[in-house]
């Protein structure tokens, strides 16, 4: 037993400085890197963000020294770690056969002992055994071999009974607080998902099916200018629209921002496949400055890469906003996993982060859209309806654990606009930007305060990670 762990340990050590070389070696640009690269376009973000009374500096500090290091230690919790999600679904607008590109071993544990001590209840007593909640069983070794054949995007399930039997408390317990699930997630294929065993990073998930997608959500949901044809919207073009249209469109642009820097900043530097040194074949990952330069730089984006970087931050404030807004709520909230001394830790980093999220100087103010009577309400429902609508395309997404992220952060934005524009988010005044929701009128699910948290932790770690992108180009 000694001799295999200081085995395990010698082969990390290793890994870890084969990691370290790779990043150096993959993202650093090299000579001809160098000349395809400009490094000044990138300067051009600062200053004022769209729709808002902020700067870029202004958030850069407050999420990177404040936010961010808050924020990623929450949703490592076990309440916010598990998220329940129907990956089954069929797309309902065509039929999508794409597959991810390249191959490892999905399965990252396969011990019992490796999962938390808060899901191991003993309170199999409360448990009912005819619950339908599905998941999987610990694999045995044979398949954790098998699993080396999977597909990059397959999403690992790999949850104990005796933690689907706390889920089972868990939820007995939102159901006596009134904190039951409605959410359309909540059906016969729905299951739990450890995040922190399936990280939002490179999947290969590009070409036409993932183009598509994108192309629907631009050109058949976000509202645009009359006689526009291209993808994506000019911000020249944006001062034609109204603010609310402006404002969709700006998240939905953030969102898809915010998605390519995750996926340019954990990219798939090298896959070797098994070998002595990387024995579970799952490569090195790290950031890929060229990646992103094809994503956002003037040369590949007809110079509206800036812009789309800085509907980031608008993004960014509309969640942090959020978050403000729907602070009494959270605060009562009892984030109950069964671990006693779990939840008090949960219950206490969560306040500490809100009480962080309300020292912020510069919220932004929702309550300048839909203040214009009967018309503005109908533009209300039909932005309801278009986000909605782009939830739904979540199912068409032909990679699981893309689909599993992309549902995650939209579900999560859904939440914010919920907390914002619902007309149970009632607030306390009607002049005051700092009023807050009612905690006894607005009911937050645990899956959309999951969601919630994590969708706002996605953006706060692209903005974390830009400032590295910024560092490495500079």
């Amino acid at each position: 037993m000694l001799l295999r762990a200081v085995n395990c340990s010698f082969l990390l050590v290793i890994n870890v400085c084969l990691y370290v070389s790779a990043i150096c070696f993959f993202s650093a640009p090299g000579p001809t890197a160098t000349k395809n690269l400009d490094n000044i376009w990138l300067n051009e973000l600062f200053g004022k963000i769209d729709e808002t009374n902020t700067t870029v500096e202004t958030v850069d500090k407050f999420n990177n020294y404040q936010i961010y290091p808050r924020v990623i230690s929450i949703v490592s919790k076990d309440y916010f770690k598990f998220f329940k999600v129907n990956l089954r679904r069929t797309c309902p607008f065509w039929s999508d056969d794409s597959k991810c590109a390249m191959r490892y071993c999905q399965v990252e544990s396969c011990q019992l002992e490796d999962l938390p001590i808060g899901l191991k209840g003993s309170r199999h007593s409360l448990v009912d055994e005819d619950m339908s909640i599905k998941y999987m069983e610990g694999p045995q070794q044979q398949e954790c071999e098998e699993a080396m054949q999977d597909q990059l995007g397959y999403i690992n399930t790999t949850i104990s009974a005796a933690a689907m039997e706390d889920f089972a408390l868990w939820q007995a317990h939102d159901d006596l607080q009134e904190m039951y699930c409605t959410l359309p997630e909540d059906d016969g294929d729905a299951e739990y998902v450890d995040l922190s065993l399936n990280p939002e990073r490179y999947t290969g998930y590009k070409g036409p099916s993932a183009n598509r997608l994108w192309h629907t959500i631009y050109m058949e949901n976000c509202f645009r200018p009359k006689n526009l044809f291209e993808v994506y919207i000019k911000s020249a073009k944006l001062t034609g629209m109204c603010l609310e249209k402006r404002a969709f469109y700006r998240a939905i642009s953030g969102l898809h921002t915010s998605i390519n820097i995750h996926l340019s900043a954990q990219y798939l530097l090298s896959d070797k496949g098994s070998t002595f040194l990387n024995p579970c074949g799952t490569g090195f990952w790290g950031p890929n400055v060229e990646e992103f330069e094809r994503k956002f730089g003037p040369q590949y984006t007809k110079g509206e890469g800036t812009q789309w970087l800085r509907n980031l931050y608008f993004l960014y404030l509309v969640e942090l906003r959020a978050l403000q807004k729907a602070a009494p709520v959270l605060e009562h909230v009892e984030y109950y996993t069964g671990n006693d001394k779990e939840d008090e830790a949960t219950r206490l980093a969560v306040n500490n982060l809100l009480s962080i999220v309300k020292q912020f100087p510069q919220h932004y103010n929702e309550r300048s859209m839909f203040s214009g009577g009967q018309q503005a309400q109908k533009l209300k429902e039909e932005f309801r309806l278009h986000f909605r609508n782009i939830s739904t395309i979540m199912d068409c997404v032909g990679c699981d654990k893309c689909r599993l992220w992309g549902k995650l952060q939209v579900q999560g934005l859904g939440t914010a606009l919920k907390i914002l524009f619902s007309n149970k988010a009632r607030t306390n005044g009607y002049n005051e930007l700092s009023p807050t929701v009612n905690r006894h009128t607005l009911q937050l699910e645990r899956s959309e305060i999951i969601a919630l948290f994590n969708a706002f932790a996605r953006l706060s770690t692209s903005i974390y990670e830009l400032d590295r992108f910024r560092q490495i180009l500079r």
